[in-house]
């Protein structure tokens, strides 16, 4: 009899069956993630769930001090006080009141001839034939006739040096063809220049009533312009019209040879009057310009900058009584940020912001890439101040970046905020955070591993949870 043959046990291979189909499925799936992190877009986007936010240091628990603007005393309607490279406020009484600027005005038409030359438009040689409306305007002038013929550089001298508004309106109607034509340009540089309450009716600074009756706009809005506005002025002079000070210096101009007495320079502060008996108490080191007004609805006004050991500062006072306390009180302005302030670099180009040292990287060979200011921040501090004790705000454009990324890319931004005890205005500078280091795109094969091992991280981590 024969033995029945022994049955196979199929258990082994059933559990061998059940082990290739479990490992096919995790392939299948951890390929999922894989192919997605291939199939990524060229740029990451972010929602407000993902995105990093912001961060802003503390406020420092002590804050350098300067004295206060009331300490001045000043007897003026306002006042400011501007650094131009930086375009800190230092000092501010109401500052951003709209008031007549009087002859104030005539900076704008000055620096729209100085831009005009520069644009190749004009030169300094070129003759102007003066018009029937410039030759009737009254007021600080040198009695121009209709059908004279001067140079634009002898205009722009009696206009910047004597106030003249005649030569202005000669100058304006040359540029534009009409002084109401050459206003629209000015209010249109006043707003690209971010003058917020300047609005300019005619080229001098005169009140309507003033100007020639056939020559008059429509409507009755006078030239207003703020100290902040006219400081904004002067700071665009200085930095696109460094040699400015070659006119607004001249302390005396004889216009024609016939003319008995020349043309003086209504800016008594210039640092030559020094040596000038009249003028001398008035002469401040280092003054160089800008320009005096007077109209009995502005009072007496003046825009002065000055330069000492290499910083400038720009000074507005408007509402003066006298033309003397307009100079006197300047001088207390002036003195105030040079005896205070100096200019000094706080941050340098290439630092870290806590907090935001890298950023993620998708794609990437590296995960993460390191950021860095891309220049240096300099602000007005007080003197002997190291100037440390300002907030930081930094934030990123997008949560994370997409490799390839070359070195000095922007992606974010970092704002300092420095706040002086005694300086109403809060200084602030913003700069880009930048990519320090340049961040390769990963191969597709390590783009295929890392979604695995992400894939069993997150597994390992649902598993761990269901216990």
């Amino acid at each position: 009899m024969k033995d029945k043959p022994k049955r196979k046990n199929k258990r082994p291979i059933v559990q061998r069956t059940l082990a290739s189909v479990m490992l096919m499925n995790i392939l299948c799936f951890s390929a999922l993630p894989a192919a997605a992190a291939l199939a990524e877009p060229a740029a990451a986007t972010t929602s407000s769930e993902t995105e990093k936010p912001a961060a802003e240091t503390p406020k420092p628990d002590k804050l350098d001090k300067v004295p206060g603007v009331e300490s001045l005393g000043l007897q003026v309607r306002s006042a400011v006080l501007m650094e131009p490279t930086t375009g800190q406020v230092l000092l501010s009484m109401n500052s951003d009141n709209a008031l007549p600027p009087a002859s104030m005005t005539k900076m704008m038409t000055e620096y729209i001839v100085q831009h005009e030359i520069k644009q190749g438009n004009l030169t300094w040689d070129t003759v102007v034939t003066v018009q029937e409306n410039a030759s009737k305007n009254q007021g600080s002038r040198i009695f121009l006739a209709q059908g004279d013929q001067h140079t634009v550089e002898e205009l722009y001298i009696a206009m910047a040096v004597g106030s003249a508004n005649d030569a202005a309106v000669a100058l304006a109607e040359y540029i534009a063809g009409s002084e109401q034509e050459f206003v629209k340009m000015m209010n249109d540089y006043a707003k690209k220049m971010g003058m917020e309450t300047a609005h300019f009716v005619n080229a001098t600074g005169l009140s309507i009533a003033d100007m020639p009756e056939k020559f008059r706009p429509e409507g009755t809005d006078e030239t207003v312009m703020s100290a902040m506005d006219t400081a904004k002025l002067v700071k665009f002079i200085v930095q696109e019209h460094p040699d400015f000070s070659k006119y607004t210096t001249i302390q005396s101009y004889k216009f024609r040879e016939r003319d008995r007495d020349p043309i003086i320079n209504l800016n008594w502060m210039l640092e030559a009057n020094k040596d000038v008996p009249n003028f001398r108490s008035f002469a401040y080191e280092g003054l160089d310009g800008m320009k005096t007004g007077f109209t009995e609805e502005a009072l007496n006004t003046f825009a002065g900058t000055a330069e000492r050991d290499g910083m400038r500062l720009i000074s507005v006072v408007m509402g003066a009584e006298t033309k003397a306390s307009r100079f006197t009180e300047t001088r207390k302005v002036l003195d105030y940020g040079f005896n205070n302030f100096e200019t000094k670099q706080v941050v340098d180009t290439g630092s870290t912001v806590e907090g935001f040292e890298t950023a993620p990287v998708t794609k990437g060979k590296e995960k993460s890439v390191k950021l860095a200011t891309n220049k240096p921040v300099s602000f007005m501090v007080p003197k002997g101040s190291e100037g440390k004790s300002f907030t930081v705000e930094a934030k990123l454009d997008q949560a994370s970046i997409t490799a390839p990324v070359k070195k000095g890319t922007k992606v974010g931004t970092v704002t300092y905020s420095y706040h002086i005890d005694g300086v109403k205005n809060v200084q602030k500078a913003t700069v880009d955070l930048i990519t320090a280091e340049e961040t390769e795109k990963a191969g597709w094969f390590k783009l295929f591993m890392r979604a695995i091992q992400q894939f069993f991280a997150d597994l390992f981590d649902s598993i761990k949870n269901l216990f």
